[in-house]
């Protein structure tokens, strides 16, 4: 993912200068308008003072200075291309501020749907001083490289409280497998949704029917039981609720993580999310 930022910087940064250095040499590349002629006659005819340029005069004084300045703009920028590399840093700097601030907004305009939903699985300590909430989908591959980093976290750290938001946006086969957890969780309790949710973050495999199955009988749950609370409108409920909570707080991919105010999209390590964590307690 690093290495996909840096590049994108590079590409922004190179696509900044050609603008820049556009915009500098346009004047100068373009040919100023050619003064016109004022004849001394035409001048005294007008009863206008000879000695004050006329508006067609000032429009091609106009035109020679912008192409100087931007003939002197290029230059810099030719002999200072650092400077780009500057301009693009500060612009993505002040990004990441205002999308920051934003961000903080839809959490607390959200927030008791995001910590207080009255469904959601509650794991990690639930009286922990501060919140973990994690949109996630079984289908996807980065949520399943986060998950022993959760875990890492929530050993690690000891005082945080963790809530899983089912979110499934991969296809199909993604709401059968969190259809399946909301069922077990409904019928098994907290244990019972904590194994099986691990056992399908686990999975060497795709997060199959004949997987879900096993990881029933392997709770003791009735199967049939499972299946038929699958489609039950309590569970439809909870998806397209989360869904419609995702949509407000402009969640588009998984993992995302809300940790209190701040939004963390995409996959972070355990210690990134520590060091979130730590600088929130302040």
């Amino acid at each position: 993912m690093k290495e996909f930022n840096d590049h994108l910087l590079v590409v922004g940064g190179s696509f900044a200068a050609a603008a820049l250095i556009m915009l500098a040499a346009g004047t100068a590349l373009t040919p100023a308008p050619t003064p016109a002629v004022v004849e001394p006659a035409v001048i005294e005819a007008a009863g206008t003072n000879p000695a004050a340029p006329s508006s067609t005069e000032e429009t091609a004084i106009a035109g020679l200075d912008r192409a100087a300045f931007g003939t002197e703009v290029r230059r810099y920028l030719l002999d200072n291309p650092e400077v780009i590399f500057e301009a693009v840093a500060e612009y993505e700097r002040r990004t990441t501020a205002q999308q920051g601030e934003m961000d903080a907004t839809l959490v607390e305009i959200n927030y008791d749907a995001i910590f207080n939903d009255g469904h959601s699985w509650v794991g990690g300590n639930p009286d922990g001083d501060i919140t973990l909430v994690e949109f996630m989908d079984y289908q996807c591959s980065f949520c399943r490289r986060a998950h022993p980093e959760v875990l890492q976290l929530l050993e690690q750290d000891g005082n945080i409280r963790f809530i899983v938001k089912e979110f499934p946006i991969l296809g199909p086969q993604s709401e059968v497998a969190s259809r399946f957890a909301i069922a077990v969780h409904q019928l098994g309790g907290d244990d019972a949704y904590q194994q099986a949710h691990d056992a399908m973050m686990e999975l060497e495999g795709a997060v199959t029917n004949e997987a879900l199955d096993e990881i029933a009988a392997g709770l003791n749950l009735d199967l049939d039981a499972v299946q038929a609370r699958m489609n039950a409108d309590e569970v439809t409920t909870i998806i397209e609720e989360n869904r419609a909570l995702a949509q407000r707080l402009q969640i588009s991919g998984t993992p995302t993580f809300v940790l209190e105010s701040e939004l963390l999209r995409g996959f972070m390590p355990a210690d990134a999310m520590q060091q979130v964590a730590d600088d929130l307690r302040g």
